[in-house]
């Protein structure tokens, strides 16, 4: 393998950007109980594999490909927290190599769990395409550019039919649904400056940063409620809950319309991964997720 290989494979692995993979894991492991011991299932560990790299390739590859404007003069890309500030030429390869990847995967689960694989796997190809791609490119169609992120969801669905496990309720799909839109909300709140450089329309550039974390910080609070009420996960809702009183901070007191730095962003990158990782221990532990008392 040379040097020129080996690079450009970084760059693609940049381009998955793997402080953003924490969603798809995140949702892929919320129909497992521990008391099933999963873990020792080889398929459990390719599925686990997928919705990483392979799956963020696909999704944040085909972003990347339509946005070389704003991604260019983004000053928090260009690491492997928040993606690549690939060239032109790079990213021309992306989609053919995006097809390489996602292929086996597509063949080999499709033989493990039959035709609904099939389906589930092309329309988590379509929606993306849909989300980046003329004349639909639903990302510069305010709201909707947020409303489309429900496709994250069909990772929990992708999960059910791998593992064969049973389909959770629909309090669990609403509520990660919600987290969903709250964790894209977050990335445009970040990405205000560059989209408009860029003239690229979203909900953020459209409204505003402080109304846009009006609506960040009412999912938040719509989520502890969820949590709380519906599964009676207090540990859950204490997280989001600490996550809300912040929120209500910035936008009041600390930062309201400014512009987070760099460094900041960087750190809330991190902070958001960290208690991704500590919720996600705790929503296995604990299993209220798939037991909801409403």
């Amino acid at each position: 393998m040379s040097i020129t290989t080996i690079i450009d494979f970084l760059k693609d692995i940049k381009i998955s950007r793997p402080g953003l993979w924490f969603p798809t894991v995140w949702i892929y492991l919320v129909p497992f109980s521990l008391n099933t011991a999963f873990w020792e299932q080889p398929v459990f560990w390719i599925g686990f594999f997928f919705v990483t790299f392979p799956l963020n390739f696909l999704v944040y590859g085909l972003n990347d490909y339509n946005d070389v404007a704003s991604d260019k003069v983004n000053d928090r890309k260009g690491n492997f927290l928040f993606g690549a500030k690939a060239s032109q030429q790079h990213l021309n390869t992306v989609p053919k190599k995006i097809a390489i990847v996602l292929l086996p995967f597509i063949i080999y689960f499709t033989y493990l769990s039959g035709i609904y694989m099939l389906l589930l796997l092309i329309f988590m190809v379509v929606i993306n395409i849909i989300y980046n791609f003329k004349p639909f490119r639903i990302k510069e169609r305010p709201p909707f550019e947020i409303c489309i992120q429900i496709g994250y969801v069909f990772t929990a669905l992708f999960s059910v039919l791998l593992n064969d496990l049973e389909i959770i309720p629909w309090q669990t799909l609403l509520y990660l649904t919600l987290f969903a839109f709250q964790a894209h909300i977050a990335g445009e709140i970040m990405d205000i400056e560059p989209d408009i450089i860029a003239k690229k329309k979203t909900t953020a550039t459209v409204i505003g940063r402080k109304n846009t974390k009006y609506i960040m910080l009412g999912l938040l609070l719509l989520e502890v409620y969820i949590l709380a009420i519906w599964f009676q996960d207090y540990v859950l809702a204490g997280f989001l809950a600490v996550f809300s009183i912040w929120m209500f901070l910035d936008v009041f007191f600390f930062f309201k319309e400014k512009p987070y730095s760099v460094a900041q962003m960087k750190l809330f990158g991190l902070a958001m991964n960290l208690s991704a990782v500590a919720s996600m221990l705790w929503a296995l532990y604990a299993g209220k997720l798939l037991h909801p008392v409403f």
